[in-house]
């Protein structure tokens, strides 16, 4: 704040206002946010010019896919190549497969997730401090070392080579409940109390108020559960060996070796594999990001 004084005829004026920022300082503020809006610019063409790519190459014939110089947009465009990759392997049987796995899987983890982490952050029992640490200790331990174990377990219960084994496996998940948990901790906890005083148990708190007013991390919850999934290349390897049961990712690996000199039906097979995750990630981004900030900050 500055005084200006002014001379009139009859008496000295003084006026007090704020300082209009320097011109120098308001062009550098200027100039420093472009830079940062350019990389910005650069960091997601850099990020989309692969997927960009894969996406063209599926429009192309064989020759032109690995032309140099590169070729970024196909001469003619080969809609054709989404026929035949229909009409030379079982995607119908993949993408149902893939789908059904991601969506029973993704359930279940966002229910025992959700079920499980209201326990430790609301329910008082004696050492669940320390059982919280051990469950979210398992993430640490890489799946590799028990690995064997699981595979023993599931052929004793007569479920390997069965879509079943892949959602026993993956229907409890850590980080679910290490996400919900911190979630509910921003929670105000008068609402459970004013509820046990009104006679609400503790799943109608769960369900009545609890679970509405944790959409966003739960829209986090289910995103990242379903494209784990859907991307889960390695347990289906293991438990699924009939090629009716194969998976998206699987289905891809066995059409590769088949015809390994066929890239352009090979960039469409991908396309269609990544097309149902960026649509639900498009879909359901506003609520991740949301989720995502909120989570871990106590109010």
């Amino acid at each position: 704040m500055t005084a200006t004084r002014l001379t009139t005829p009859h008496a000295p004026l003084t006026i007090t206002g704020p300082v209009n920022p320097e011109p120098g300082r308001r062009v550098t503020s200027r100039g420093w946010r472009l830079v940062g809006y350019l990389a910005l610019v650069l960091a997601v063409a850099a990020l989309l010019l692969p997927f960009y790519w894969m996406v063209m190459s599926s429009l192309k014939t064989n020759s032109d896919v690995f032309t140099i110089p590169i070729k970024w947009v196909p001469d003619t465009l080969v809609w054709r190549n989404y026929i035949d990759i229909w009409q030379r392997s079982d995607m119908t049987t993949w993408l149902k497969n893939t789908l059904l796995l991601s969506v029973l899987v993704t359930l279940l983890q966002v229910f025992t997730g959700s079920f499980a982490a209201y326990g430790f952050a609301r329910i008082r029992f004696p050492g669940r401090n320390l059982l919280f640490l051990a469950y979210i200790g398992t993430i640490a331990v890489p799946w590799q070392s028990y690995m064997i174990p699981q595979f023993i377990l599931m052929s004793k219960l007569h479920l390997s080579n069965t879509l079943w084994a892949i959602v026993a496996l993956q229907a409890f998940g850590a980080f679910g409940v290490f996400l919900m948990k911190q979630f509910y901790e921003t929670i105000p906890e008068e609402l459970s109390e004013s509820a046990r005083v009104d006679g609400l148990s503790e799943f109608g708190i769960y369900r009545r108020i609890m679970l509405p007013l944790s959409r966003p991390a739960l829209a986090s919850l289910t995103l990242l559960t379903f494209v784990t999934t859907w991307n889960d290349y390695l347990g289906p390897l293991i438990y699924l060996r009939s090629p009716e049961l194969r998976t998206i990712q699987l289905g891809l690996r066995t059409f590769i070796s088949q015809y390994n000199a066929e890239y352009a039906l090979i960039m469409t097979g991908s396309v269609l594999s990544v097309l149902p995750v960026a649509v639900i990630f498009l879909l359901g981004q506003r609520h991740f990001v949301e989720g995502i900030a909120s989570t871990g900050l106590k109010g």
